[in-house]
């Protein structure tokens, strides 16, 4: 049994947490936050451990909040903290906190690349983190386009080059203080977008470009995504591959899936957790192949997408279980699709 921490109880460390209690070799030690918020309560209705910083825990119990003791403490207790903090607080805490003790530690993608040993995405380079001390899960959209071209390249299609044009929701959905509300930010205005940069820290030596757009929704980002590769290609062929391929669900115009909230729909109408949808989501007519060219839209949902792959970073980091037992295992605990299933 394996014991973690998460640090950091937001938008994606709640849904970490939710998923390491549903893992049968896996035991969450606590979570730590610093405001006594609602989501404090539920987590402590929900049996798990608080901990804090030591100028807070007076807060948190006047808050009717019981604390079982400060960040240190949690990490002491733990094999692996995930740190879901905002960007930049996880290299603030790898200095304070994490150096100081044996516990290996889980970054996410709004640190830079240098605060850990290795970045992280499981289907494309789970080999090169077993082992490793300090691991960085990628961002959502990184973590999108790095399951694609992992999937092309290890079904024996070599790109020559991968253009990706990124619409990104403009917040959270709980995040009210965010916008565009009335505009489309050119996020950010210089080119390439930092996913082009990121998804060569997980696939060195790919041929990509992105840009990416803000606008006013909250529910997904949507990719348009563009792919030369280097021999003619079958539309029949790239098919098999998305059919069979883990983490990536295609879904049909002709049933109904023509649109981000369509997608939300389908994830609220089988049961998904807060409508989570860890798949990469391909639209199915969208693909189309002319040649060596290959174009398709692409749906990420940016709440949930990197929630797998913080649990498989857990079991890379300590040599658990073998690349694909893992991905299988963890996809199986979180009632993801599996492969060679077809929706819609």
């Amino acid at each position: 049994m394996v014991y973690v921490g998460v640090v950091g109880y937001g938008t994606i460390g709640k849904r970490i947490a939710d998923a390491i209690l549903k893992q049968d070799d896996m035991k969450l030690v606590g979570i730590a936050k610093t405001k006594p918020d609602y989501e404090a309560y539920i987590a402590t209705s929900k049996g798990m451990n608080i901990y804090t910083i030591p100028n807070k825990i007076k807060l948190f119990e006047e808050k009717g909040i019981k604390v079982k003791g400060v960040i240190e403490d949690l990490v002491t207790k733990c094999d692996v903290i995930i740190d879901a903090t905002p960007a930049s607080i996880g290299m603030r805490n790898k200095d304070q906190y994490y150096l100081k003790y044996n516990t290996k530690v889980i970054f996410q993608g709004g640190e830079k690349a240098e605060v850990a040993d290795v970045s992280f995405v499981a289907q494309a380079n789970y080999e090169e983190a077993i082992g490793k001390r300090f691991i960085r899960v990628v961002s959502c959209n990184t973590t999108g386009i790095s399951r694609i071209v992992a999937a092309f390249r290890d079904n024996g299609l070599e790109i020559d080059k991968i253009r990706v044009f990124i619409i990104r929701r403009g917040a959270d959905p709980k995040e009210s203080g965010k916008g565009p509300i009335n505009d489309i930010l050119l996020n950010p205005p210089t080119l390439p977008s930092h996913h082009a940069f990121d998804v060569k820290t997980v696939i060195p030596n790919i041929d990509i470009l992105t840009m990416a757009i803000a606008v006013p929704e909250t529910l997904m980002h949507l990719h348009m995504v563009y792919i030369m590769f280097k021999k003619p290609i079958s539309r029949e062929h790239v098919m098999d591959i998305l059919y069979k391929t883990p983490r990536i669900i295609t879904l049909r115009a002709d049933m109904g899936f023509k649109s981000i909230a369509q997608v939300v729909e389908w994830a609220r109408d089988i049961g998904r957790t807060r409508y989570d949808v860890p798949e990469n989501i391909i639209f199915e007519e969208s693909v189309t192949v002319q040649d060596k060219e290959l174009f398709l839209f692409m749906a990420i949902h940016q709440e949930s997408i990197v929630v797998p792959e913080n649990i498989d970073a857990i079991r890379a980091s300590l040599n658990m279980l073998p690349k694909w037992s893992s991905i299988r295992k963890t996809d199986a605990s979180l009632g993801l699709v599996q492969e060679g299933k077809k929706y819609g």
